[in-house]
Protein backbone atom coordinates (compact mmCIF):
# COMPACT_ATOMS: atom_id res chain seq x y z
CA UNK A 1 0.00 0.00 0.00
CA UNK A 2 1.46 3.33 -1.12
CA UNK A 3 0.04 6.59 0.25
CA UNK A 4 -0.03 9.32 -2.40
CA UNK A 5 -1.47 12.28 -0.45
CA UNK A 6 -2.67 13.27 2.99
CA UNK A 7 -4.90 15.96 4.43
CA UNK A 8 -5.53 16.75 8.09
CA UNK A 9 -9.18 17.81 8.53
CA UNK A 10 -10.35 20.37 11.09
CA UNK A 11 -11.61 17.66 13.47
CA UNK A 12 -8.23 15.91 13.46
CA UNK A 13 -9.19 13.15 11.01
CA UNK A 14 -6.37 12.18 8.66
CA UNK A 15 -7.54 11.67 5.06
CA UNK A 16 -5.08 9.80 2.83
CA UNK A 17 -5.25 8.66 -0.77
CA UNK A 18 -3.53 5.36 -1.48
CA UNK A 19 -2.78 2.93 -4.27
CA UNK A 20 -2.52 -0.83 -3.91
CA UNK A 21 -1.41 -2.25 -7.22
CA UNK A 22 -4.16 -1.16 -9.62
CA UNK A 23 -6.57 -0.33 -6.79
CA UNK A 24 -6.96 3.35 -5.82
CA UNK A 25 -8.51 4.13 -2.47
CA UNK A 26 -8.97 6.58 0.39
CA UNK A 27 -8.41 5.97 4.10
CA UNK A 28 -9.72 8.16 6.89
CA UNK A 29 -8.36 7.63 10.40
CA UNK A 30 -9.37 9.48 13.60
CA UNK A 31 -7.02 11.04 16.09
CA UNK A 32 -6.36 8.11 18.42
CA UNK A 33 -3.40 6.47 20.10
CA UNK A 34 -5.05 3.03 19.91
CA UNK A 35 -5.87 1.13 16.70
CA UNK A 36 -9.37 2.02 15.48
CA UNK A 37 -12.10 -0.40 14.36
CA UNK A 38 -12.36 -0.43 10.56
CA UNK A 39 -15.40 0.19 8.35
CA UNK A 40 -15.26 -0.57 4.64
CA UNK A 41 -17.51 1.90 2.83
CA UNK A 42 -18.77 1.35 -0.72
CA UNK A 43 -21.08 3.43 -2.91
CA UNK A 44 -24.08 1.81 -4.63
CA UNK A 45 -23.36 0.06 -7.94
CA UNK A 46 -19.69 0.99 -7.84
CA UNK A 47 -19.99 4.78 -8.04
CA UNK A 48 -16.66 6.58 -7.50
CA UNK A 49 -14.94 6.73 -4.13
CA UNK A 50 -14.79 10.52 -4.54
CA UNK A 51 -18.60 10.88 -4.70
CA UNK A 52 -19.54 13.73 -2.36
CA UNK A 53 -22.16 11.78 -0.38
CA UNK A 54 -19.75 8.92 0.31
CA UNK A 55 -16.96 11.30 1.35
CA UNK A 56 -19.30 13.14 3.74
CA UNK A 57 -20.41 9.86 5.33
CA UNK A 58 -16.82 8.65 5.62
CA UNK A 59 -15.57 11.83 7.27
CA UNK A 60 -18.43 11.86 9.75
CA UNK A 61 -17.93 8.20 10.59
CA UNK A 62 -14.17 8.68 11.08
CA UNK A 63 -14.88 11.57 13.45
CA UNK A 64 -17.01 9.11 15.44
CA UNK A 65 -13.88 7.03 16.09
CA UNK A 66 -13.60 4.58 13.19
CA UNK A 67 -11.01 4.04 10.49
CA UNK A 68 -12.91 4.20 7.20
CA UNK A 69 -11.72 3.01 3.79
CA UNK A 70 -13.17 3.06 0.30
CA UNK A 71 -11.85 2.03 -3.12
CA UNK A 72 -12.87 2.35 -6.75
CA UNK A 73 -14.30 -0.83 -8.23
CA UNK A 74 -12.88 -2.07 -11.53
CA UNK A 75 -14.21 0.09 -14.37
CA UNK A 76 -15.34 2.87 -11.99
CA UNK A 77 -13.92 6.17 -10.79
CA UNK A 78 -10.20 6.44 -11.50
CA UNK A 79 -9.91 2.92 -12.91
CA UNK A 80 -9.95 2.33 -16.69
CA UNK A 81 -13.09 1.03 -18.35
CA UNK A 82 -13.09 -1.75 -20.93
CA UNK A 83 -15.03 -1.62 -24.18
CA UNK A 84 -17.49 -4.08 -22.61
CA UNK A 85 -17.98 -1.72 -19.63
CA UNK A 86 -18.73 1.20 -21.94
CA UNK A 87 -21.16 -0.79 -24.05
CA UNK A 88 -23.02 -2.06 -20.97
CA UNK A 89 -23.40 1.49 -19.63
CA UNK A 90 -24.49 2.81 -23.02
CA UNK A 91 -27.02 -0.01 -23.41
CA UNK A 92 -28.47 0.76 -20.00
CA UNK A 93 -28.80 4.47 -20.82
CA UNK A 94 -30.51 3.71 -24.14
CA UNK A 95 -32.96 1.30 -22.54
CA UNK A 96 -33.92 3.69 -19.76
CA UNK A 97 -34.27 6.69 -22.09
CA UNK A 98 -36.46 4.64 -24.44
CA UNK A 99 -38.72 3.55 -21.59
CA UNK A 100 -37.85 -0.14 -22.06
CA UNK A 101 -39.90 -2.74 -20.15
CA UNK A 102 -38.76 -3.36 -16.58
CA UNK A 103 -37.69 -6.94 -17.36
CA UNK A 104 -35.39 -5.71 -20.12
CA UNK A 105 -33.79 -3.07 -17.89
CA UNK A 106 -33.36 -5.69 -15.14
CA UNK A 107 -31.47 -8.02 -17.49
CA UNK A 108 -29.16 -5.20 -18.57
CA UNK A 109 -28.47 -4.38 -14.92
CA UNK A 110 -27.84 -8.08 -14.29
CA UNK A 111 -25.26 -8.30 -17.09
CA UNK A 112 -23.54 -5.13 -15.89
CA UNK A 113 -23.70 -5.25 -12.08
CA UNK A 114 -23.24 -9.01 -11.63
CA UNK A 115 -19.70 -9.09 -13.06
CA UNK A 116 -18.87 -5.85 -11.23
CA UNK A 117 -19.63 -7.49 -7.87
CA UNK A 118 -17.58 -10.56 -8.79
CA UNK A 119 -14.57 -8.37 -9.63
CA UNK A 120 -14.97 -5.98 -6.72
CA UNK A 121 -15.09 -8.47 -3.84
CA UNK A 122 -11.50 -9.79 -4.28
CA UNK A 123 -10.20 -6.22 -4.57
CA UNK A 124 -11.86 -5.34 -1.26
CA UNK A 125 -10.36 -8.43 0.39
CA UNK A 126 -6.90 -7.51 -0.90
CA UNK A 127 -7.40 -3.99 0.45
CA UNK A 128 -8.57 -5.35 3.80
CA UNK A 129 -5.42 -7.46 4.07
CA UNK A 130 -3.25 -4.37 3.58
CA UNK A 131 -5.29 -2.11 5.87
CA UNK A 132 -5.12 -4.51 8.82
CA UNK A 133 -1.32 -4.41 8.62
CA UNK A 134 -1.34 -0.68 9.45
CA UNK A 135 -0.66 0.05 13.14
CA UNK A 136 -3.47 2.63 13.31
CA UNK A 137 -6.11 0.19 12.02
CA UNK A 138 -7.50 -2.72 14.03
CA UNK A 139 -10.49 -4.99 14.16
CA UNK A 140 -13.28 -5.74 14.29
CA UNK A 141 -14.32 -4.86 10.73
CA UNK A 142 -17.65 -3.51 9.53
CA UNK A 143 -19.08 -2.88 6.09
CA UNK A 144 -21.34 0.00 5.04
CA UNK A 145 -22.97 0.78 1.70
CA UNK A 146 -23.66 -1.05 -1.55
CA UNK A 147 -25.95 -3.97 -0.71
CA UNK A 148 -24.94 -6.34 -3.52
CA UNK A 149 -21.24 -6.10 -2.70
CA UNK A 150 -21.99 -6.24 1.02
CA UNK A 151 -23.86 -9.51 0.66
CA UNK A 152 -20.95 -11.09 -1.19
CA UNK A 153 -18.36 -9.84 1.31
CA UNK A 154 -20.46 -10.90 4.31
CA UNK A 155 -20.61 -14.41 2.82
CA UNK A 156 -16.96 -14.85 1.76
CA UNK A 157 -15.07 -12.63 4.25
CA UNK A 158 -15.12 -13.95 7.85
CA UNK A 159 -13.43 -10.81 9.22
CA UNK A 160 -16.58 -8.73 8.68
CA UNK A 161 -18.47 -8.61 11.98
CA UNK A 162 -21.44 -6.36 11.09
CA UNK A 163 -22.87 -4.67 8.01
CA UNK A 164 -25.05 -1.72 7.10
CA UNK A 165 -26.73 -1.98 3.69
CA UNK A 166 -28.19 0.81 1.57
CA UNK A 167 -31.05 -0.73 -0.38
CA UNK A 168 -30.82 1.71 -3.29
CA UNK A 169 -28.71 -0.30 -5.73
CA UNK A 170 -29.46 -3.27 -7.97
CA UNK A 171 -28.84 -6.70 -6.40
CA UNK A 172 -28.01 -9.45 -8.92
CA UNK A 173 -29.58 -12.90 -8.75
CA UNK A 174 -26.41 -14.49 -7.37
CA UNK A 175 -26.41 -12.18 -4.35
CA UNK A 176 -30.15 -12.62 -3.82
CA UNK A 177 -29.50 -16.37 -3.70
CA UNK A 178 -26.67 -15.79 -1.20
CA UNK A 179 -28.81 -13.72 1.19
CA UNK A 180 -29.66 -16.72 3.37
CA UNK A 181 -25.95 -17.24 4.08
CA UNK A 182 -25.47 -13.78 5.57
CA UNK A 183 -25.06 -14.36 9.30
CA UNK A 184 -23.65 -11.09 10.67
CA UNK A 185 -25.80 -8.41 12.36
CA UNK A 186 -27.43 -6.16 9.74
CA UNK A 187 -28.87 -2.66 9.52
CA UNK A 188 -30.73 -2.11 6.23
CA UNK A 189 -31.77 1.37 5.03
CA UNK A 190 -34.73 1.60 2.65
CA UNK A 191 -36.13 4.68 0.95
CA UNK A 192 -39.83 3.84 0.73
CA UNK A 193 -40.34 5.73 -2.54
CA UNK A 194 -37.06 4.86 -4.26
CA UNK A 195 -37.70 5.38 -7.98
CA UNK A 196 -35.40 2.61 -9.19
CA UNK A 197 -35.70 -0.02 -6.49
CA UNK A 198 -39.20 -1.37 -5.74
CA UNK A 199 -39.70 -1.67 -2.00
CA UNK A 200 -41.16 -5.19 -2.22
CA UNK A 201 -37.92 -6.43 -3.73
CA UNK A 202 -36.05 -5.05 -0.71
CA UNK A 203 -38.56 -6.40 1.80
CA UNK A 204 -38.31 -9.89 0.26
CA UNK A 205 -34.53 -9.71 0.46
CA UNK A 206 -34.62 -8.52 4.06
CA UNK A 207 -36.82 -11.49 4.92
CA UNK A 208 -34.33 -13.82 3.21
CA UNK A 209 -31.25 -12.72 5.16
CA UNK A 210 -30.13 -15.58 7.39
CA UNK A 211 -28.85 -13.53 10.32
CA UNK A 212 -30.66 -13.67 13.66
CA UNK A 213 -30.09 -9.92 14.20
CA UNK A 214 -31.40 -7.68 11.44
CA UNK A 215 -33.00 -4.24 11.57
CA UNK A 216 -34.81 -2.37 8.80
CA UNK A 217 -35.05 1.42 8.78
CA UNK A 218 -37.56 2.71 6.20
CA UNK A 219 -37.94 6.42 5.46
CA UNK A 220 -40.32 8.19 3.10
CA UNK A 221 -38.76 9.86 0.08
CA UNK A 222 -36.87 9.01 -3.08
CA UNK A 223 -33.46 7.54 -3.78
CA UNK A 224 -31.45 10.53 -2.55
CA UNK A 225 -33.66 11.31 0.42
CA UNK A 226 -32.04 9.23 3.16
CA UNK A 227 -32.14 11.40 6.31
CA UNK A 228 -28.77 12.43 7.71
CA UNK A 229 -29.71 11.07 11.14
CA UNK A 230 -29.35 7.57 9.66
CA UNK A 231 -25.60 8.16 9.61
CA UNK A 232 -25.72 8.69 13.36
CA UNK A 233 -27.89 5.60 13.83
CA UNK A 234 -25.41 3.65 11.70
CA UNK A 235 -22.53 4.77 13.91
CA UNK A 236 -24.44 3.58 16.98
CA UNK A 237 -25.17 0.26 15.27
CA UNK A 238 -21.48 -0.27 14.55
CA UNK A 239 -20.65 0.85 18.07
CA UNK A 240 -22.64 -2.09 19.44
CA UNK A 241 -20.72 -4.59 17.33
CA UNK A 242 -17.26 -3.14 16.68
CA UNK A 243 -16.36 -1.35 19.93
Amino acid sequence: MHFTSELRLDDGTLEREFSLGEIPGTLWTPESEAPSPLILMAHNNGLPKAASRLVARARHTAAYGYAVATIDAAGCGDRPRTAADEEARAGLRRAMQAGAPADEVTEIFESFIGPMVEKAAPDWQTTLDALLELPEVGGPVGYSGWMALGIRLAVVEPRIAAAGFFAGGFVPRTQRDEAGRVGVPLLVLLQWDDEGNPRQRVLDLFDAFGTEEKTLHANTGGHLGTPWFEVEDGNRFFGRHLK
